[in-house]
C-alpha cells in the first residue's frame, strides 16, 4: 500500500512540480510541514486561506493554500508512523494566484479535524472513524482466492479511482489554462505598458531635442548680446576715462584755489580765535563775580528759609501744646464726670524712670485694643472722663517725638476714634477718644499695657 500511495501522490502532483518555490513578500510563505503522530502542522508567515478534498485507495488528504509559496520545505517526506505514510508538496501559479499544495497520505481511511491559527494550519486525525473502517474491512488471507464479489468491488474501486484521477487531472488542466490565460493577459498588459512607455520616451526625447535647439538659439542670442554689450561697455569706458581726466584736472585747479582760500581762512580764524579768547576771559571773570554774588544771595535766602521753617515748627508745636492744655483744662472743668477705672503695676516696680517706646492699635475678636509698650513694668492708672479714657503712666517719659503723634482710628469699626500721648511733668498721659462710652478692661503683661474696648455693631 505504501508503494501505491507514493505512486498516486506523484500522479496528482507531477503537473505542478515545474513551478518555482521562491517566496514573495506579499504571499503566505510556508516554512515547514511537521508530523507528530497523527497531527500534521503546516507553519507559514500568515493565516492560511485554504481548500481541501480527499482521495481514496490509498487514503489521502489534499490541502490547497491560496496565495502561498514554499520556502525550504522538501518536496517529499517519508513518514510511515502507522498513521501517516508520507508528505508531498508542490506549487503552481505565480504572484497573487500562487497556490501551495500539501498532500498527506494515510495508512487507512481517517477523519481529520483542521484548525487554522494566525500562522499555522493544524491537521489532526480523529482515530474513531479510521479504526471503524479498518475493523469493517479486514484483510483476507493471502492464500484465499478472490471471489466474484471481491473482484467486482476491486473493479468498482478502480473505476472510482480512475474517475477521481480524471477529475483531478481536469481540474489541474483547468487551473493551468486559467494560469496561462492570466499570464497571457499579464503579458499583453505588460506589452501595452511597454509600448506606452516607449511612446512616452519618444515624446520626451522629441521635447528634449526641441528644448536643446531652443537652448542653442538662446545661447547664440545671448552671445551676440554679450558681444554688443562689451562693445558698448568699451565705448562707455573710453568716454568715462576722458571725462575722468577732465574732472581730475578741474579738481586739481579747484584744490589749489581751495588751498589758498583755506590758508586765508586759517589766518582770519586764528585772529578771530585770539579775539574770542580775550573776550571769553573777560566774560569768565565777570561770570565768576556774578556767581559769587548769586551764591551769597542764595545762602542768605536758604538761611532765611530755614529760620522761617523753624519758626513755623515752633508755632505748630506751641499750638499743639495749647490745644492739649485746653483739653486738659476742659477735662479738669468737669471733675464730677471723671471716674477712676483701675490702677495697676506691681509693687516690685523699680524707682527708675520708665520710657514709653510705642503706642499702637489692634482690632481683635470682639474688642478694639490700644496697647502701650514701655522699657520695663510701670505703675499706671486708668480713668474715664466723658467719652474719653485716660491712662496715666507714673514716673515715665516719651523717648521719641514720633510717639506723640495722634493715632486716627475713626475709619475702623471700633468705639476708639483717636489716641493721643504726651508728657505731663514726670508722668505720661495717653488719652483714648471714644465715639460713645464703652466698657474698658486694662491689664499689664510684662512691659505691655493693654486697654480692651468692647466692640458693638454700627
Amino acid at each position: 500500500m505504501k508503494a501505491s500511495a507514493v505512486w498516486l501522490l506523484g500522479v496528482v502532483l507531477v503537473p505542478c512540480m515545474a513551478l518555482a518555490q521562491a517566496p514573495a513578500a506579499n504571499l503566505n510563505t510556508i516554512t515547514s510541514v511537521q508530523v507528530n503522530g497523527g497531527t500534521v502542522t503546516i507553519s507559514g508567515s500568515k493565516k492560511a486561506n485554504f481548500t481541501t478534498f480527499t482521495m481514496t485507495d490509498p487514503p489521502r488528504l489534499v490541502i490547497d493554500i491560496a496565495e502561498a509559496v514554499f520556502n525550504g520545505v522538501p518536496e517529499e517526506t517519508q513518514v510511515g508512523n502507522g498513521t501517516v505514510t508520507g508528505i508531498r508538496t508542490a506549487s503552481y501559479g505565480s504572484d497573487d494566484s500562487a497556490i501551495a499544495r500539501v498532500l498527506i497520505g494515510f495508512e487507512r481511511e481517517v477523519e481529520t479535524d483542521i484548525q487554522a491559527t494566525d500562522s499555522q494550519l493544524v491537521v489532526k486525525v480523529v482515530g474513531g472513524a479510521g479504526q471503524a473502517v479498518a475493523q469493517a474491512a479486514p484483510t483476507p488471507p493471502a492464500a484465499q482466492p478472490a471471489t466474484d464479489g471481491s473482484a467486482a468491488e476491486a473493479a468498482a474501486r478502480a473505476e472510482s479511482e480512475r474517475q477521481a484521477q480524471e477529475k483531478a487531472a481536469a481540474e489541474a488542466a483547468a487551473r493551468a489554462e486559467s494560469e496561462r490565460q492570466a499570464q497571457e493577459k499579464a503579458a499583453a498588459e505588460a506589452t501595452a505598458r511597454a509600448q506606452q512607455d516607449a511612446d512616452a520616451e519618444r515624446q520626451r526625447q522629441k521635447e528634449a531635442e526641441a528644448r536643446a535647439v531652443a537652448q542653442r538659439e538662446e545661447e547664440q542670442r545671448s552671445a551676440q548680446a554679450a558681444a554688443d554689450d562689451r562693445k558698448r561697455q568699451e565705448a562707455e569706458a573710453q568716454a568715462s576715462a576722458k571725462a575722468a581726466a577732465d574732472e581730475r584736472k578741474r579738481q586739481e585747479e579747484e584744490a589749489r584755489a581751495s588751498a589758498q582760500a583755506a590758508a586765508d581762512e586759517r589766518r582770519a580764524t586764528a585772529q578771530a580765535a585770539a579775539d574770542e579768547k580775550k573776550r571769553a576771559k573777560e566774560d569768565a571773570l565777570a561770570a565768576a563775580k556774578t556767581a559769587a554774588e548769586d551764591k551769597r544771595a542764595a545762602a542768605q535766602a536758604a538761611k532765611e528759609e530755614a529760620a522761617e521753617a523753624r519758626r513755623q515748627r515752633e508755632e505748630e508745636a506751641r499750638a499743639e501744646r495749647e490745644r492739649r492744655q485746653q483739653e486738659r483744662v476742659a477735662m479738669a472743668a468737669q471733675p464730677r464726670e471723671r471716674r477712676e477705672v483701675s490702677s495697676g503695676g506691681s509693687s516690685e516696680v523699680s524707682s527708675r524712670r520708665k520710657t514709653m517706646t510705642l503706642v499702637g492699635f489692634q482690632q481683635q475678636g470682639g474688642v478694639s485694643r490700644v496697647f502701650i509698650r514701655t522699657n520695663e513694668p510701670v505703675r499706671y492708672s486708668v480713668s474715664e472722663t466723658g467719652n474719653a479714657v485716660v491712662l496715666e503712666l507714673e514716673n515715665s517719659r516719651i523717648d521719641l517725638s514720633n510717639n506723640t503723634r495722634p493715632l486716627d482710628t475713626s475709619y475702623f469699626n471700633s468705639p476708639v476714634t483717636r489716641v493721643d500721648a504726651d508728657a505731663e511733668g514726670r508722668n505720661v498721659r495717653v488719652t483714648v477718644q471714644l465715639r460713645q462710652q464703652a466698657p474698658v478692661q486694662a491689664r499689664q503683661d510684662g512691659n505691655v499695657i493693654s486697654l480692651d474696648f468692647q466692640r458693638t455693631a454700627r
